[in-house]
């Protein structure tokens, strides 16, 4: 038996490959989730406006990247701006794309990459609604919590700002989109200087001392920027 799931676990899964659209459909109902599906981008943001408003509104999207009519990354930008709330996982064959997926100007919850299995999208999903529905609707963050204020390029511990540079807030915001995922350091300079200036490793490095300095001075017990030894740093939110 499955275990009931609440009036919003309702997903809206665009995909313009029935097969595909129908198999993780089947897998994510049987999870206790229902679904509907949209085979057409230029169908996704009307179909949202005449129902987010309503009893069962999707709690999450699973957004194609290749699509008839408007595109994913349009269509996640639309997303974003209309329904902040709304989280979104991208579908997508072309690996160079993830940089972008997952960039500031974008913003997806997370990504996954065809050909994939059907229970690594429900696990995904179930992970991305677990974070999603863990944030406070009033607005007000928890004890022990960080947050983002993308208008004033803030980044608040407990309500306390850590006077981050821009570069440290981007590097921040970029580790938090994807909370255990290993960034190389390349990677991370990709993202933190989108004029592709040439930089050092050491740079990076730097920038990743400062920050975690900084957070230290609010949470001196905790280490949520975690090094991984010959590869990168990850952002690890239960340290």
């Amino acid at each position: 038996m499955h275990e009931p799931t609440a009036p919003r676990d309702a997903l809206l899964i665009v995909e313009d490959e029935p097969k595909i659209a129908r198999l993780v459909a089947d897998y994510l109902e049987g999870s206790g989730f229902s679904t509907h599906a949209i085979a057409h981008g230029d169908e996704v943001l009307p179909w949202l406006k005449e129902h987010m408003e309503h009893e069962g509104a999707p709690a999450l999207v699973l957004l194609d990247l290749m699509l008839p009519g408007t595109d994913g990354l349009t269509l996640c930008r639309e997303i974003r701006q209309r329904w902040p709330g709304l989280a979104v996982i991208m579908l997508t064959a072309r690996v160079e794309e993830v940089d972008r997926l997952l960039g500031l100007e974008l913003g997806a919850d997370d990504y996954i990459c065809k050909p994939f299995s059907p229970r690594e999208v429900v696990a995904r999903v179930k992970a991305v609604l677990r974070r999603s529905q863990a944030a406070p609707a009033s607005g007000e963050a928890p004890l022990g919590a960080l947050t983002l204020d993308d208008e004033g390029w803030r980044a608040l511990a407990d309500g306390n700002d850590l006077g981050l540079t821009a570069v440290e807030y981007q590097l921040l915001k970029v580790m938090m989109q994807s909370p255990g995922r290993i960034f190389s350091r390349d990677q991370l300079m990709d993202r933190m200087y989108r004029d592709h200036r040439i930089v050092s490793e050491r740079t990076v490095d730097s920038h990743v001392k400062k920050l975690r300095r900084k957070i230290a001075d609010v949470w001196p017990e905790r280490e949520i920027i975690r090094s991984v030894y010959g590869v990168g740093y990850k952002y690890q939110p239960e340290a």
